[in-house]
């Protein structure tokens, strides 16, 4: 006899801890309980389903029929085989009716399911117990109550159960991620396998591969993390949820929840630039003349780009105001660096720059990552040469310096 009381409680409790509704888990104890009932009591074919009330812990039994017609089975005896008819290979070739090539080794295959009276009833019957019967309707036949299974039985019921609590729970943990996806997700590490770190996201764990995590950050178990959720997966195996540390968007969502202007549409970020752990360059605009759209992201004393840089283990970001001239813009995307002249052909996305001397260490950056970067952000070729004319560096993504000694080029 089941304990009602216990169940209610356990229910309550998958509701509210795997986020399982109470009525899949009745559900799946229904199917749980039709499954036992034909495994002790029922026959081949039979479809058996069993309605629980929680209120009472009263089971009823009932047997399921579908309702066919010719054209939905066919009968044993009419098996060509059965009644020894000629198959088609075994038909003489008519003569003087030429054989049709389109057709020439097709044989007619009958695609009717097989009559069983334990699953279908032709509607002729069906219409005796319902007078609306309509083809592929169910017709319900009450069965008698059983309370007593086997152990194989109450075995599969036990299986049933679990498995249905198991796929009600992924299709909960996928609506829940899903809706999750392309935002800012916190965990706590897990642990470390071959690289990649586990994440426990509360009701399921999400993966940090080696190539999504930032260079030289180390990763502790138990600390707490912040990732970008970018994928959800469903598997075979169970469901991933892939994050990563070095997204652009994840900066991008990193300064939505420190600016407020940015998350309210005010300020706009259009484009980011990003080698992870080093330094970024994002481009923002805004869409109210009366709001400074660098200061918005940098903050009062430098608060909100601080935040950010911190949780990106100190990478470095410069934060650039967008402009429709791409020239402005461009000039604008080498900060720190001065500009003195800018040449521009927007049709080959090409721009020559002058610096002056003082700034080409600036225009370049380390390893050329500055120009590097202010040309992924613009997406223009950039050539940049010092103010005597001496071409300096290169980049198009690809970063290339050159001596200005012996005008050697070298990659970077």
């Amino acid at each position: 006899m089941l304990d009602l009381k216990v169940l209610k409680s356990a229910l309550e409790q998958l509701e509210e801890e795997r986020k399982i509704p109470k009525e899949k888990i009745i559900d799946a104890i229904e199917q749980a309980l039709g499954a036992a009932y034909k495994k002790d009591y029922g026959k081949k074919g039979q479809i058996i389903r069993a309605k629980f009330d929680i209120n009472s812990g009263k089971t009823e039994f009932y047997q399921v029929k579908i309702v066919v017609d010719d054209t939905l089975v066919r009968m044993e005896e009419e098996s060509e085989v059965a009644e020894g008819k000629p198959q088609a290979e075994d038909l003489p070739v008519q003569v003087g009716e030429p054989a049709d090539p389109s057709r020439q080794g097709e044989v007619e295959v009958d695609e009717r399911q097989w009559f069983n009276p334990e699953h279908h009833i032709f509607i002729a019957d069906a219409k005796k117990i319902k007078k609306d019967a309509k083809l592929e309707e169910e017709i319900i036949f009450p069965l008698e109550p059983k309370d007593d299974y086997g152990r194989i039985a109450a075995q599969t019921a036990k299986q049933v159960i679990i498995q249905r609590i198991r796929e009600a729970e992924r299709t909960s943990v996928i609506e829940e991620f899903g809706g999750k996806q392309g935002t800012v997700v916190s965990g706590i590490v897990q642990r470390m396998e071959r690289g990649n770190v586990f994440i426990d996201l509360g009701r399921t764990t999400g993966i940090l591969s080696f190539d999504e995590q930032i260079p030289n950050e180390r990763y502790r178990q138990g600390e707490r993390i912040r990732a970008y959720l970018y994928s959800v997966e469903e598997t075979m195996r169970g469901i991933n949820i892939r994050l990563s540390r070095t997204h652009p968007k994840f900066l991008e969502e990193l300064f939505k929840q420190e600016a407020p202007e940015i998350a309210g549409g005010v300020v706009e970020i259009k484009s980011i630039a990003r080698e992870p752990g080093s330094r970024s360059k994002i481009a923002v605009m805004s869409h109210d003349s009366h709001v400074d759209p660098v200061g918005s992201c940098v903050g009062q004393r430098g608060v909100r780009v601080s935040t950010v840089m911190n949780e990106l283990g100190g990478e470095k970001i410069d934060i650039i105001e967008w402009s429709e001239d791409p020239k402005k813009f461009v000039g604008g995307a080498l900060s720190p660096a001065k500009v003195l002249s800018l040449e521009l052909d927007t049709e080959a996305r090409h721009a020559k720059i002058r610096v002056a001397e003082d700034q080409q260490s600036l225009a370049i950056g380390k390893g050329g990552q500055n120009v590097r970067l202010a040309a992924k952000l613009t997406g223009y070729k950039i050539d940049i040469s010092s103010s005597s004319g001496e071409n300096i560096a290169e980049s198009n993504g690809e970063t290339v310096a050159v001596d200005t000694a012996t005008n050697e080029k070298t990659n970077i």
